[in-house]
């Protein structure tokens, strides 16, 4: 069987309609945005009418969108924004043991400055409630940011709720929706929220750029300085190809999206059944409020995930632990720890994510391909134990 792709949250392949509305502005209206002559006012033209197209994808106001390199560019605009703007106000900041380490470091960072962050701890399907929220807010707290869809396990958060209680005390809230938007319905105004952020490789655009949401009259503070573009807030010359391309594969995955959650819910349910019924199999995350396609799992009686993951790779299946981002650390994840796992099942994590250029066929093949890796894994282990613990030692240090 050819490679089967089904590590969707770590990427996605630009579409075709992406594409082709990208090429003409690599080469026939390459003008800079800034300059006033024709070839530059096209690719400025192009960058407003995207702005416009975006906003109205997720219920926002063209002036509140801003375009960035992506969501850990967003993730920090909005964060380090609020922290400049309100540290006189107080240094008190509000976030999740889940988060993504775009948000989680950049919170260490803070705290290196002086700033005071308290992590919630998450419930076992990776939910924050409403009154937790709302029992760690301090007369100092200025920013509350939590995500609106996990990245390890695909639990959906309540985030109209914890944005409720944000305003309810006049605190800005700020949601990291990298993994959410294109893949489930995401309007801001019925979010609640004041600051969003969206990466469009994610959802068939081009890697290297995003968008921050900002809520009026919020305006972040200037992260990059230099030019004045993005309303002298985002200095540097505009990726126009790329904002195109983004623009391009939202509307696409807008236009389907209804049908897609359907079958890609089925899909990812059925792999869930199919794959938990694996003996020291065990699913992770919220199995009711989770993304469409995603499916997670500890699995007991193999050292770590990279052996299971070499083992499918052979077998030409794409799938991952975990974050990208962190994919060659050998440490757990600090997702599934923060849900309440030791360490030890930690290491061994499967997170299969599924889109629309998957077919059943391939469901099903890697389905019984994760099986046969599983128990082939464990005869290992258990007939080689010590020779397999010095080649846990060399598989992790080659991830490093």
């Amino acid at each position: 069987m050819n490679r089967i792709y089904m590590d969707h949250s770590a990427t996605t392949p630009v579409s075709e309609r992406a594409l082709n509305e990208m090429l003409p502005y690599f080469r026939e209206e390459f003008g800079n945005p800034s300059a006033i002559y024709s070839y530059g006012q096209t690719g400025k033209n192009a960058i407003e009418k995207c702005r416009n197209r975006i906003a109205k994808c997720i219920g926002a106001l063209p002036t509140e969108i801003y375009f960035t390199s992506g969501g850990t560019e967003s993730d920090n605009w909005a964060i380090r924004s609020v922290c400049e703007m309100k540290k006189d106000k107080g240094k008190h900041i509000i976030s999740t043991e889940i988060e993504h380490n775009a948000v989680k470091r950049t919170l260490q960072d803070l705290e290196q400055q002086g700033f005071e962050v308290t992590y919630l701890k998450p419930d076992q399907r990776g939910q924050i409630s409403a009154e937790q929220l709302e029992s760690a807010i301090r007369d100092d707290t200025i920013l509350i940011t939590v995500m609106l869809a996990n990245n390890v396990v695909g639990t959906v958060l309540d985030i109209p709720a914890l944005a409720a209680a944000a305003r309810k005390r006049r605190i800005l809230f700020h949601t990291d929706a990298v993994q959410a938007v294109a893949h489930i319905p995401v309007n801001v105004r019925k979010l609640g929220v004041d600051f969003l952020s969206i990466s469009a490789h994610k959802f068939n655009g081009p890697k290297g750029v995003g968008v921050l949401f900002c809520r009026l009259p919020n305006r972040p503070k200037p992260l990059l300085t230099g030019g004045g573009q993005e309303k002298e807030l985002r200095s540097g010359t505009e990726n126009v190809p790329a904002i195109v391309g983004m623009t391009a594969a939202l509307e696409e995955h807008m236009e389907t999206l209804e049908e897609d959650i359907t079958v890609l819910t089925e899909w990812g349910s059925y792999m869930t059944k199919k794959i938990s019924e694996i003996p020291g199999v065990h699913p992770t995350g919220d199995q009711e409020n989770r993304l469409p396609g995603f499916s997670s799992f500890l699995i007991e009686g193999i050292p770590h995930s990279v052996m299971l993951m070499n083992k499918l790779n052979e077998q030409n299946i794409c799938v991952s632990s975990g974050s990208a981002c962190s994919a060659s650390s050998k440490e757990a994840s600090h997702v599934i720890t923060a849900l309440g796992y030791d360490e030890q099942m930690a290491t061994c994590s499967l997170r299969i994510t599924l889109g629309m250029d998957n077919t059943k066929e391939e469901v099903d093949y890697a389905i019984g391909a994760v099986q046969s890796s599983i128990n082939a894994l464990r005869s290992e282990v258990k007939s080689k134990a010590p020779r397999l613990e010095g080649r846990v030692s060399e598989i992790q240090g080659q991830a490093k």
